[in-house]
């Protein structure tokens, strides 16, 4: 018979370490590269990221707290998402430092760039795949109670797509080639995606 760990997060978790985004998980990675209207660069890591939307792709990242991304994404109207491998694991984490909003974490964390096709923020060069991306809404949280929440989704319209030739087979986009990265949860789980993770699982027919 199953024991429960049962709990109402309102009243905590009762364990050494918030299970919740370690349960849900592992989570892709928004690397998320800005500039400030001053044109002060700006690349960070948010593990609250996701695809929303096919045609037209709209894809978002929540920042808990007001971090220079929103505000970049906010002044600017634009964000770059950038493909998180494990080659670049190590660069990634090191944009993640909480630094004043002059830093630029491109420097910081040793990072070449490239020139964006249609919005300001640059391009991770050795990123395998970039979102360029229009900012479409940003929505700040509220409580069941409607109370507003110090978190913000900036949701963004991808206006141009930049993807290695080498990921793509007959066709087909090869997801594990890339070996991305994912967020798992505790201060320091990631996952890495394999090729020998695969299974498939055709959808059935109405």
């Amino acid at each position: 018979m199953t024991e429960w760990h049962f709990y109402e997060p309102v009243a905590g978790h009762g364990l050494r370490h918030d299970p919740l985004n370690a349960i849900v998980a592992p989570r892709p990675i928004g690397w998320i590269s800005t500039v400030s209207g001053a044109g002060v660069r700006n690349l960070a890591p948010y593990s609250f990221f996701n695809l929303f939307n096919y045609k037209p792709p709209i894809v978002g990242f929540c920042s808990v707290g007001a971090k220079d991304s929103l505000a970049n994404a906010r002044e600017t109207g634009e964000f770059v998402w950038n493909l998180a491998t494990r080659d670049l694991a190590e660069a990634m984490n090191a944009s993640s430092v909480a630094a004043p909003p002059e830093t630029d974490e491109f420097a910081l964390a040793g990072l070449e760039t490239l020139p964006s096709a249609k919005v300001r923020p640059p391009r991770v060069a050795a990123s395998p795949v970039q979102f360029e991306c229009v900012v479409t809404q940003v929505v700040q949280l509220e409580a069941r109670g409607g109370d507003h929440l110090p978190s913000w989704l900036v949701l963004g319209e991808a206006v141009a797509v930049h993807v290695d030739r080498a990921l793509i087979e007959d066709g087909v986009y090869q997801t594990a080639r890339a070996r991305p990265i994912t967020r798992g949860g505790g201060p320091a789980d990631y996952f890495e995606i394999t090729p020998e993770q695969l299974f498939r699982l055709e959808r059935p027919k109405g």
